[in-house]
């Protein structure tokens, strides 16, 4: 039941709230956000909204800007990192109509919920549920600079392995590739990780556990509890601002870049992915394959059939690409298995109860927009149950061994996710019928996307870099 405007104000009070602060995510996924003092808030901000300039979100051009926020009371928390006691809320954006405004279905909030409701009127499944981790580095340092005539960036972290030759080194420095669940004192990071996840906890984000990664130089690791699809991807959202904001008051910064440094370990967002119906889990068969249901491999057809045009939504940057090499425990290939890291899909081995049977997809990153990601993954996997995808009939897999040390002729045979951004809008433009259906990704945001990632590949491809400058500039 949603909270009423007599209970978020009640609780105004007993807190001492002073600003009422409105979350809203643009087509990229960044947050943005206004203010107004409690004192204006009302019954009309939750039934009317506020208006808002949305061609400076990316999603309608200046003539047809005009639109509203309007406030969910349910994601209703106090804001940790303000000075001023300050309520939190996201919600949901409408566009101007007679005689009641509608809402937009560009907006990335629109399309989770219209996901749900899809599935539900599919019979299919009444639940998506998914669970994410989120990878990420925090650094003490960061630099860069793009100017014409010059070009650079510069991380830093106390515990990596180059400073054993600083200043400041300590002889604790983690050695390269070699971070996965260091323990004190190498990790320098635990302190600041047990304070994301208690400020997470307080925000309503529960987490599973959090530990330190590969990547030497201060690659993190927070796992949260599944959730549904919407509010998953709201908590996506709450997560970063998290992490990113308690890093900041540890004078560190954190980034959810895929791979910030070459030749270390680039920071994913595996997706875990449950289906449910009347209170039942649909992914169990004691008698399938790693006991999973056939609904449950026919998911798996579809996020496998449609993994080149999924690319261009939950790997969207020109650097997701430069994590997605072999080498890694990043995967590349196109196939499933058990227990197997180098496939772009993997079933937990470990999860043996019918509530606990899932699998996760492994290729996504954290610079998704998660709205649209989470309900790409599920449009993926419903096409797949509607259409009956088998994947070992397909040909991708089970592969049940090391994806990453194949022959160059086994290479030939096995598909492979996208190289590069602008292959992955390629496969999107010519694959999205799947995320079309019953008017869950308006054709409009297709486009929008694909034109807004093919201009950023564009100006990015033109801008010289420092490897080239080594590798041509004596030619």
């Amino acid at each position: 039941m949603s909270k009423t405007i007599e209970e978020i104000l009640a609780f105004c009070e007993k807190n001492g709230v002073r600003m009422i602060d409105f979350k809203t995510v643009d087509l990229q996924g960044r947050w943005h956000h206004i203010t107004i003092p409690v004192e204006r808030f009302n019954q009309d901000t939750l039934q009317y909204g506020i208006g808002f300039d949305g061609s400076n979100f990316g999603y309608a051009s200046v003539e047809k800007s005009d639109m509203v926020f309007v406030p969910d009371p349910d994601s209703a928390q106090l804001d940790p990192f303000t000075a001023v006691p300050t309520l939190s809320m996201t919600g949901d954006v409408q566009v101007i109509a007679e005689p009641e405004n509608q809402r937009f279905g560009q907006y990335a909030r629109s399309v989770t919920k219209r996901a749900e409701e899809y599935m539900r009127e599919t019979g299919i499944a009444d639940k998506m549920v998914v669970g994410p981790e989120f990878e990420f580095y925090l650094f003490d340092s960061v630099s860069f600079e793009n100017a014409p005539h010059r070009a650079s960036f510069e991380v830093n972290a106390q515990e990596a392995e180059w400073n054993t030759s600083e200043a400041y080194g300590s002889g604790y420095q983690i050695a390269h590739h070699d971070g996965y669940h260091a323990a004190l004192p190498q990790d320098l990071t635990y302190d600041v990780r047990n304070d994301i996840c208690l400020k997470m906890a307080e925000w309503g984000v529960k987490v599973k556990y959090h530990h330190h990664e590969v990547g030497g130089p201060g690659q993190l690791e927070v796992e949260v509890e599944p959730e549904s699809l919407t509010e998953m991807a709201d908590k996506t959202m709450i997560s970063k601002y998290i992490i990113k904001n308690v890093a900041a008051q540890n004078n560190q910064t954190a980034t959810f870049m895929p791979k910030p440094i070459h030749g270390e370990a680039g920071s994913g967002m595996h997706v875990h992915i449950w289906l449910w119906k009347d209170g039942k889990p649909l992914f169990y068969d004691a008698n399938g394959y790693s006991s999973l249901s056939e609904t449950a491999l026919c998911f798996i057809g579809g996020l496998l059939k449609h993994a080149g045009s999924l690319c261009a939504i939950t790997n969207p940057s020109t650097n997701s690409f430069k994590r997605l090499v072999p080498g890694f425990e990043a995967p590349v290939t196109i196939g499933y298995a058990t227990a197997n890291r180098s496939s772009i899909i993997r079933i937990p081995a470990y999860a043996k109860t019918p509530a606990q049977k899932r699998f996760e997809l492994r290729n996504p990153d954290a610079t998704c927009n998660p709205y649209y990601a989470f309900a790409a993954i599920l449009m993926a996997g419903l096409d797949g149950i509607q259409n009956k995808i088998d994947p070992h009939a397909n040909g991708w897999g089970p592969y049940d061994f090391n994806l990453f040390n194949l022959s160059e002729e086994d290479k030939k045979r096995i598909q492979g996710l996208p190289k590069s951004l602008g292959e992955a809008l390629d496969a999107l433009e010519a694959d999205h019928d799947y995320l079309t259906a019953g008017g869950v990704f308006p054709e409009e945001l297709i486009n929008n996307w694909i034109k807004l990632k093919r201009k950023e590949v564009e100006e990015i491809s033109r801008i010289p870099t420092p490897a080239e400058f080594q590798r041509y500039y004596t030619l």
